[in-house]
């Protein structure tokens, strides 16, 4: 393919799980590499994708489990593409977004090797299509962030609380359920109301896909008792309102959190 000669790198996005939402040019890649380095959140049925001959190598990085660190990443990817292999590094969601894409990108144009990005559905994209509702409202929720509440151990959140803190925003918090209640204090604390809508989406796009809906200051509440221990996303703005959230105050919000929305 004159798009992947030998000795290159693509960094490909797998999506938030489901193999159909793969893009086009994502499959063509998996089929046609001869090492895969992947990800632990790469789905059981983009694995499947994988040609039987194509060489598998688990990279993955679940928290705080993590089975290779970045640089040793980095050096893995280089060298094989150096030895003249067909490289992809498969990605959970998008490559650039909380991919780690910046480190991999640099060691490998430092040595010389060509290397493209395939992009990926995100997360934030997959659980708005699980939830059937929109990331934007017209009038509501004019802008949309993506932040990740992911934190060295031990280290606070190095986060501006003020400025994500928008009532007219969709706030998309990645690696959020362990930091819930730190997320849920802090931007009521910047002032963002204690009543605003949030939806939680564990294993999104996938057949285990768990949704609740509740509100900001139950949020701790939420997470630590609807959720597994799967993968989750926090979406946090009045575009996750639903009938019989908002409007009904905590009784209803507590019911929510404890029980899969319909």
């Amino acid at each position: 393919m004159t798009d992947f000669p030998q000795g290159s790198i693509w960094l490909v996005g797998a999506g938030p799980g489901d193999p159909e939402l793969l893009t086009r040019k994502a499959e063509r890649l998996i089929r046609s590499a001869t090492v895969i380095f992947y990800d632990a959140l790469v789905g059981a049925g983009i694995m499947d994708l994988i040609p039987a001959a194509t060489r598998r190598v688990a990279v993955g990085k679940r928290s705080g489990r993590h089975s290779k660190d970045q640089k040793t990443i980095d050096a893995l990817i280089v060298e094989a593409a150096l030895a003249g292999e067909h490289v992809v590094r498969l990605k959970g969601g998008d490559p650039s977004i909380f991919g780690r894409a910046t480190e991999e990108l640099d060691a490998a144009r430092a040595a010389g090797v060509p290397i493209r990005i395939c992009p990926g559905v995100t997360a934030a994209s997959g659980a708005a299509a699980s939830l059937g509702a929109s990331l934007t409202l017209r009038g509501l929720a004019r802008k949309l962030t993506f932040v990740t509440a992911h934190a060295r151990a031990g280290e606070t959140l190095d986060i501006d609380w003020q400025r994500l803190a928008d009532p007219e925003a969709t706030l998309a918090v990645y690696m959020g359920k362990a930091a819930a209640s730190e997320v849920s204090a802090r931007l009521i604390a910047a002032g963002l109301p204690p009543a605003t809508p949030v939806a939680l989406v564990e294993n999104v796009s996938l057949p285990d896909v768990r949704q609740f809906h509740t509100r900001l200051d139950l949020l701790p509440l939420a997470a630590r008792t609807a959720l597994g221990d799967g993968p989750a996303l926090l979406l946090i703005g009045e575009a996750m309102a639903r009938p019989g959230i908002a409007a009904h105050g905590a009784d209803s919000a507590q019911q929510a959190a404890a029980h899969p929305a319909s």
